[in-house]
């Protein structure tokens, strides 16, 4: 299967890198290239992208609010965004997952692991950047807007096992690796724990984990 990707940046010569590194996957192509918001939002369901990589500062309309129109718009459900952005602040990560974004990471982000955050997205999976991941968290737990999800007294002893290291940041197959598990059986706890905390994805499954105390911030 072959990745469709847009790439949503202001900057032609940015832009133009991207294509380059992502054309490089074998399971990967472009499909479009969008210099503002708004032709980001058009291209996204014309190109038939799955995935859109979108910078945060652009003109006309920013990449939040292109985000939030994406994922506000059934028709493109699913489409994922992955914010790629040199502005890893509090109020632009949380700004971002709060539009829809599937994650975000910055732009000095090694190749390999823009590769891998696409294929992450691509495949239904939420991913955070790992340095401002227990900073963002706790800011979103003092936010009025933070999201509504259920705690974890339902889930069993294995369920909180694996909803703490997703917490963490670990991913399903980091998960299965450290419990012992299949990378199938730890992504079958991953989707059970969502369905019984009515969480969206693995961003509110991280704000679970430290709201309910599983996970410290600054605690490892």
């Amino acid at each position: 299967m072959t990745i469709r990707v847009l790439l949503a940046d202001d900057q032609t010569l940015v832009r133009a890198a991207f294509a380059v590194l992502v054309e490089s996957a074998r399971d990967m192509e472009v499909v479009g290239q969008a210099g503002t918001g708004r032709e980001a939002v058009a291209l996204a369901a014309s190109a038939r992208a799955d995935v859109v990589v979108m910078d945060i500062r652009m003109p006309d309309l920013d990449g939040i609010e292109a985000t939030r129109l994406i994922a506000a718009d059934e028709d493109l459900a699913g489409v994922r965004v992955l914010v790629l952005t040199t502005y890893d602040t509090d109020e632009h990560i949380m700004a971002a997952l709060r539009a829809g974004a599937s994650g975000f990471l910055v732009k000095d982000t090694h190749p390999a692991v823009l590769l891998d955050g696409i294929r992450t997205v691509a495949a239904g999976e939420s991913l955070l950047s790992p340095g401002p991941t227990a900073r963002l968290v706790a800011r979103v737990l003092r936010a009025p807007e933070a999201p509504s999800t259920g705690g974890p007294e339902g889930l069993s002893v294995r369920e909180r096992e694996v909803l703490t290291l997703v917490a963490r940041g670990l991913n399903n197959t980091e998960v299965a690796e450290a419990l012992g598990l299949s990378p199938l059986t730890a992504k079958t706890h991953v989707s059970r724990i969502m369905g019984k905390l009515g969480a969206r994805d693995r961003a509110q499954l991280v704000i679970v984990g430290y709201e309910s105390g599983l996970v410290v911030p600054g605690g490892g």
